[in-house]
């Protein structure tokens, strides 16, 4: 059946390959970001908001089955994404919708005793601020009142615009452990990552829990 999604961070790299993907499944697409993007998929709603005014994040939220939230904790959000997911999730939880959010592979754990990929000697500084949050993110989540229904897609080690990869629809799913291949790679493409998500919200199978994509 088709659902009503809203994604938060839609023309970002992980929230417009979702939209992408969502679109192209029939579903009906609400893609909200700061400014409105000049590359649009077609039948896709784009909303140009702040995400950080409550009232207009009520009213962007009412109405859908699912909320995405596909934002990154840099540039204006730096700082401010812990707080902003907490209200976007209290939001989606009272308007009755589910609540899916894109992780960083830095909390994704590189045993199944730990320590998180973050915490690792080759986990690269630059990205570590970004990781943490997310950490944090994932624990809030998961200590979150039973009535919020939620999952987390963390991607593989290797995802983003500089590896954007082809859409092949066949990946692997994990739980909290990385996954790597027989070289010890680990990656997914941007569609990829997408459809798994995707996946998700039609037949959900991580019910307030999180997962991982990769080849």
């Amino acid at each position: 059946p088709m659902a009503r999604i809203t994604v938060f961070g839609g023309t970002g790299y992980a929230g417009g390959h979702i939209v992408r993907e969502a679109a192209s499944r029939g579903h009906e697409v609400t893609a909200v970001s700061r400014s409105i993007s000049a590359e649009q998929v077609e039948g896709v709603n784009y909303v140009a908001a702040d995400v950080q005014d409550a009232t207009s994040l009520a009213g962007l939220i009412e109405g859908a089955d699912v909320v995405v939230g596909a934002l990154a904790p840099r540039g204006p959000l730096e700082g401010k994404l812990e707080g902003l997911v907490a209200n976007i999730a209290e939001a989606a939880r009272a308007a009755g919708a589910r609540f899916g959010i894109v992780g960083g592979a830095g909390s994704l754990l590189v045993a199944p005793e730990g320590p998180a990929f973050v915490d690792t000697p080759d986990f690269s500084d630059d990205y570590k601020p970004e990781a943490r949050t997310m950490v944090t993110i994932l624990g809030e989540l998961r200590a979150s009142d039973e009535s919020l229904d939620w999952f987390m897609v963390s991607p593989a080690g290797d995802f983003g615009p500089w590896v954007e990869g082809e859409h092949t629809g066949t990946f692997r799913l994990g739980g909290d452990v990385i996954l790597t291949d027989e070289n010890g790679k680990s990656a997914i493409s941007g569609a990829d990552f997408a459809h798994a998500f995707v996946d998700e919200i039609e037949q959900p199978a991580h019910r307030r829990g999180r997962f991982t994509v990769a080849y």
